[in-house]
């Protein structure tokens, strides 16, 4: 990665404030997706930044109090499991990166996104309607325009600020993912963190879906569905 490259790329085409955006947790069976949003000082990095898939839970744990002491502004966006389910895992990522943009002031006017696609204006919007009303009350800077967007493949392995805000969202994720152990033991929540493995799959088998497992995904679906057809045999027996 070269640290600060496509920030650099940014403000020399004379944006003011460049911020790095990413998910995680689009893939789990269980649980919420959680985005993070970090502008980072210009010039400024640390030599362990990097996809936070690349590095062990103890390194993402001590970058990222780094990454918020050290940023201009960081937020995070939190999806839960019933809008997952109502809107698609898609769209409840992207929402959840408009919920961690909305948080950063200053307001960046360019967003580098890890990922094929951009946040839907529609998000935006939504997020400015709240904003408004937020401004009213306590004076806050309002945006007043959209922001210019970037879309980026592999961004967290390209952009240092996306790469920032995969170690903070996965961070915040995780640690979620282990308050839910405690609240529904027996899934192993806070080891695979709602992640598809046989450990999961076995617990969702024995236990059926604990209230934080999306119900659109295939694996929890099908378990459903087999618990509606075997329902009528258990209440009047077969045939």
């Amino acid at each position: 990665m070269n640290a600060g490259a496509l920030e650099e790329e940014g403000y020399g085409r004379g944006f003011k404030c460049v911020a790095g955006l990413d998910e995680v947790g689009r893939g789990p069976w269980a649980g919420p997706v959680v985005a993070a949003a970090v502008v980072l000082p210009r010039g400024v990095s640390h030599p362990g930044i990097k996809d936070s898939k690349l590095l062990s839970a103890k390194k993402r744990e001590a970058l990222a109090p780094w990454i918020k002491e050290n940023a201009v502004a960081w937020g995070l966006g939190i999806v839960s499991v019933e809008e997952i389910d109502k809107i698609n895992i898609l769209q409840a990522s992207l929402l959840a990166m408009s919920l961690a943009f909305s948080q950063l002031r200053p307001v960046p006017d360019y967003l580098l996104i890890d990922g094929p696609h951009k946040i839907p204006l529609d998000f935006l919007r939504r997020v400015q309607k709240v904003q408004d009303v937020q401004n009213d009350l306590n004076g806050f800077e309002r945006f007043e325009q959209m922001p210019f967007q970037r879309a980026i493949k592999k961004g967290d392995r390209l952009s240092v600020s996306i790469a920032a805000a995969s170690i903070v969202a996965k961070v915040a994720r995780d640690q979620l993912m282990v308050e839910y152990d405690r609240l529904y033991p027996g899934y192993g929540f806070g080891q695979h963190k709602g992640y598809g493995c046989p450990v999961h799959l076995a617990a969702l088998s024995r236990y059926g879906p604990s209230p934080i497992h999306r119900r659109s995904f295939r694996p929890v679906r099908e378990w459903l569905t087999r618990a509606c057809q075997a329902a009528p045999e258990s209440l009047f027996g077969k045939g």
